[in-house]
């Protein structure tokens, strides 16, 4: 079962949605227990990282999530904010991120006389890896972002894809059982559900940890 994990903040509806739409199995709680149940996360959002840290502390999920993701090792989905939250901290806010990859989160910045818009809103190409989020896409596969930090992660096997808007901005990230991408599958059409069916395809019947 793939839990979308509600804190307050994110596109829920979409994200359920778009899940339905690829015929795959998902269900929306804010409940430490389902945590514990799930065999396959997702953490969307949009906001601020501080509201976003803090809508997972007065729940008390930041504990189980940490045991599911690395104890578990349970296959998890980070979307936009809810990617950001992965790293340790963000320029945003003051409050610490759950730091299960080596990363902040900086405020996007240009070059001098750069003066495109921020935040970085509407379609565009990525450079991926080969990585299974993004097996099989199509040549020309767009995606929508909307977002004003992005994440900056020390290591560069952790970034799985890049866009360039002004600079070369991390799209998508992988560490281990973690995945994230900055931009919106559930807002990006036909591109954005052939990548939430690969993440589905991707997942074992249960953990590793489990099967051991």
């Amino acid at each position: 079962m793939i839990t979308v994990v509600d804190y307050g903040l994110g596109n829920l509806g979409s994200v359920l949605n778009m899940f339905r739409k690829i015929g795959a199995e998902a269900r929306l709680s804010e409940k430490p227990e389902d945590i514990d149940r799930a065999t396959a996360l997702v953490l969307p959002g949009v906001g601020h990282f501080d509201e976003g840290m803090r809508g997972l502390r007065e729940r008390k999920l930041v504990e189980p999530l940490g045991i599911a993701v690395r104890e578990r090792k349970v296959p998890m989905l980070g979307i936009c904010l809810g990617m950001q939250l992965f790293a340790r901290g963000s320029e945003e806010g003051r409050e610490p991120g759950l730091g299960w990859i080596d990363a902040d989160v900086k405020k996007l910045v240009f070059p001098e006389g750069d003066r495109r818009p921020i935040p970085h809103m509407g379609w565009n190409d990525v450079v991926a890896t080969e990585h299974t989020l993004f097996r099989g896409l199509e040549r020309g596969a767009r995606f929508y972002f909307v977002h004003s930090y992005h994440v900056v992660c020390e290591r560069a096997e952790d970034v799985a894809a890049t866009c360039s808007y002004g600079i070369d901005v991390t799209a998508a990230v992988r560490h281990e059982n973690l995945m994230g991408t900055q931009f919106h599958p559930e807002k990006s059409h036909r591109f954005g559900m052939k990548l939430l069916g690969n993440f589905v395809s991707s997942l074992s019947p249960e953990p590793a940890s489990a099967r051991a």
